[in-house]
């Protein structure tokens, strides 16, 4: 139950654990979704939604692929884990959706799941509020990291508009 809590918006919990026919209990309906097997994935409907308004951010570090091959594996998921567990708890206090992250890549997202009459002016102050972090955090891991780790910079960009959105299965 925690990992689903973590992954997905209460909605999406709430369409994976209904009762399906042949599933009597959730443990199940949840075992097949997560296994891709059984009737969870064949006997129910796609969950996906259109959003109208939305705003997606997705940014990376400019200049992060030749950083990275300079340095150990434990020491690119140090900047990592310390820039994403920073932009996290930035999103929780914005109110923002963190959808991903792949890489140096962070995708989030606001109109999602639940819709926000200012998502973009949100997203806005969430994309600067990361970009100063990323400043900060940048230069505070220098002794750990390197020198070069202060010349890391975030290039952002911002969709506003509709948004079909769902759970893959």
């Amino acid at each position: 139950g925690a990992i689903v809590s973590s992954l997905f918006p209460e909605q999406v919990r709430k369409q994976l654990y209904e009762e399906k026919d042949e599933k009597p209990d959730k443990l199940s309906n949840m075992k097949d979704f997560m296994s891709g097997e059984g009737g969870i994935v064949k006997s129910s409907k796609p969950i996906a939604d259109l959003f109208e308004e939305t705003t997606i951010f997705f940014a990376d570090l400019a200049g992060f692929t030749f950083w990275s091959s300079k340095r150990t594996p434990c020491e690119v998921f140090e900047l990592l884990e310390t820039l994403y567990s920073a932009f996290d708890k930035i999103a929780l206090k914005r109110g923002v959706f963190k959808v991903e992250t792949i890489g140096d890549c962070y995708v989030a997202v606001t109109g999602i799941p639940q819709p926000q009459e200012d998502h973009a002016i949100i997203m806005v102050k969430f994309a600067r509020d990361c970009m100063t972090k990323l400043s900060q955090l940048a230069n505070d891991l220098v002794t750990n990291l390197g020198a070069d780790t202060a010349d890391l910079e975030m290039r952002v960009g911002l969709h506003s508009g509709s948004t079909t959105a769902g759970v893959l299965r």
